[in-house]
């Protein structure tokens, strides 16, 4: 009853709830693909940013872009939209971008160190990071390759970044 007597306006889904309801309707379509972040600006300038788990190409991102341009009307208001796929060298936000990255070399912030190493595993919880180094002989002296092998939580990375080899 008393839902009658809010303002209209109250009864309206925002600008960015439009805009959410209709990307993830999209992505419901590619359930393959998946929101890393989405910003949209006080002037309505909407960057929609995107990732999948076998990359995204660009005509994943125009069939983005068409559903939600598709959708709004610019009458109301007078958009920007701009809709890609995550940059190579971006951060790492999601677990899903950890677990498709399994077998690729990230580099790893932690409070105490930085570790470029391989992703070899990766769950809910945490992720399994393996390198080789080199360190003093436990007999003797000069120095010998040990394989080294990290369990690291979610909650204990500050930053992680697939790094790309050339080799």
């Amino acid at each position: 009853m008393r839902e009658a007597l809010l303002p209209s306006f109250y009864k309206i889904m925002t600008f960015r709830e439009q805009v959410a309801k209709l990307l993830e309707e999209g992505l419901s379509e590619k359930p393959e693909m998946f929101l890393i972040d989405l910003s949209i600006s006080d002037n309505y300038k909407i960057i929609v940013t995107l990732d999948g788990d076998k990359g995204v190409n660009l005509q994943d991102c125009i069939d983005v872009s068409r559903i939600i341009e598709n959708n709004l009307d610019r009458e109301e208001h007078d958009f920007e939209l701009e809709v890609a796929s995550v940059g190579v060298g971006s951060p790492l936000k999601l677990k899903r971008q950890y677990i498709k990255n399994i077998g690729r070399t990230l580099k790893v912030k932690t409070g105490k160190e930085t570790i470029e190493a391989e992703l070899i595993d990766a769950d809910e919880q945490k992720i399994v990071l393996s390198w080789m180094t080199r360190e003093p002989k436990k007999i003797g002296k000069g120095k010998e390759t040990v394989q080294k092998k990290l369990e690291l939580p979610y909650s204990e990375i500050i930053e992680a970044v697939v790094t790309i080899n050339f080799n």
